[in-house]
């Protein structure tokens, strides 16, 4: 669905998933770089199809600035096609194996993965690990981006790719922890979930350990 729009609208959707508390019409225009009048038009043209809405205006020490946030059906725009398929597979496994078998398969593909992600994210140096690691949960989906967070650099991730199956089974986080840590050899810590209303999948990665320990 999101293909089917124009690309100035995709980076517009975009610009709003990754803004939780919405983006002004001039945040818009430097964003997009584009002018006033075409912003407007995507918005309205968004706002007819149900994809955003008006939210409360924005205080700037002047006049109030409207801000435009994503609805719902915006954020379902953004691929989860194979949920429903994941869904019944992870009912099974659970049938079948127990918790414990499916909490260490989520572990065991998140490390493999992790693992091939980790030769590209090993040619960078330690400032750009989450930069790196950022680019790689992207590819995989997670509309995921490297944000300064109380004085370090975090990521942040705004398209669960597990959204649906997280609500039923949290134990799906496991896979998004085994391959972040496998990506960067580094233990990753969980601060902020979309499934638990957060704003965003908020990750801190903690300090490489040294050989030999």
């Amino acid at each position: 669905m999101l293909r089917q729009l124009g690309p100035t609208q995709q980076k517009l959707l975009r610009r709003l998933l990754v803004s939780p508390q919405g983006a002004t019409v001039e945040a818009l225009c430097q964003a997009l770089h584009v002018t006033h009048n075409a912003v407007r038009q995507h918005l309205t043209a968004l706002i007819a199809s149900g994809y955003i809405e008006r939210g409360s205006a924005l205080p700037s020490g002047g006049r109030p600035q409207a801000r435009y946030v994503l609805l719902p059906a915006g954020r379902d725009l953004f691929p989860r096609n194979y949920a429903l398929v994941a869904t019944s597979v992870l009912e099974r496994l659970y049938a079948t194996a127990g918790k414990p078998g499916v909490q260490a398969m989520l572990g065991d593909i998140g490390r493999e993965l992790g693992a091939a992600a980790a030769e590209r994210i090993s040619t960078v140096g330690d400032e750009e690990t989450a930069h790196a690691l950022a680019e790689q949960l992207d590819a995989l989906g997670y509309e995921a981006q490297a944000v300064k967070r109380d004085g370090e650099t975090q990521v942040e991730a705004y398209n669960c790719v597990f959204h649906a199956l997280a609500k039923a089974h949290p134990d799906v986080c496991r896979f998004d922890l085994a391959f972040m840590e496998a990506a960067t050899g580094r233990p990753v810590h969980h601060l902020e979930c979309l499934v638990r209303g957060g704003n965003a999948c908020r990750f801190r990665l903690g300090a490489r350990e040294k050989p030999g320990r």
